[in-house]
């Protein structure tokens, strides 16, 4: 029996509607400044507890009033036009009401998670990788949400006992990873191209108990 299932956050239950992109903007920023930023910031960005402009002066990066305002703004556009995907709401509650615990992981920075948790009140568990200081590949994220969830994840495709199901759009994060700690990581394809092509069929299945092939 599947005990368990976790979503990823971006391109999976929620999207951007107007992408301003303000930590890329800011980034470029500091390198008119004459810094030199390694993948480091970026993992500085979604594994601190740090909002916008903390992560700014962390980095030592310069802002003046006006700059400082343009990307406040920036990232408030940004944030006021996530939303859920309609076919997310429904599978959530399709999973809820068939007794499954359901819970989200997800690579986020600080800004981002209140306005998952707002749009996704009643989960199960949530791993956002600013609050636990590790980012997705990484063991410990998958292994946080399945103790919030309490669930043990075992060998999907061999029949244990334990069964943890996760989806995201990002093969690495969402399929690769969760397999390393036992969860049966599935991608989702919303191009139409992939063997899951949205949350409706992805619910349709787990409710089923069906069993997806590895690929």
């Amino acid at each position: 029996m599947i005990s368990g299932v976790i979503f990823d956050a971006f391109g999976t239950v929620v999207r951007i509607g107007e992408r301003t992109n303000p930590y890329r903007e800011l980034l470029k920023h500091g390198r008119r400044q004459g810094m030199s930023f390694d993948p480091a910031a970026f993992h500085i960005a979604m594994t601190m507890n740090l909002s916008f402009l903390e992560l700014a002066s962390h980095l030592g990066i310069a802002l003046s009033p006006s700059k400082r305002e343009e990307l406040i703004q920036a990232l408030e556009v940004e944030l006021s036009s996530i939303t859920p995907f309609a076919d997310a709401l429904v599978a959530i509650q399709q999973l809820k009401e068939a007794g499954l615990k359901v819970s989200i992981c997800s690579n986020l920075a600080t800004p981002y998670v209140p306005i998952v948790r707002e749009i996704f009140r009643d989960m199960d568990g949530y791993a956002f990788s600013c609050e636990l200081g590790v980012m997705k590949p990484n063991r410990a994220i998958y292994t946080s949400v399945c103790n919030q969830m309490g669930v043990v994840p075992g060998n999907f495709f061999s029949g244990e006992t334990g069964r943890v199901v996760m989806i995201g759009d990002s093969p690495r994060c969402d399929k690769e990873g969760p397999r390393t700690v036992g969860i049966s990581g599935l991608h989702l394809d919303r191009t139409g191209r992939g063997q899951i092509q949205d949350l409706a069929q992805f619910a349709k299945i787990v409710i089923g108990q069906g069993i997806i092939e590895p690929t």
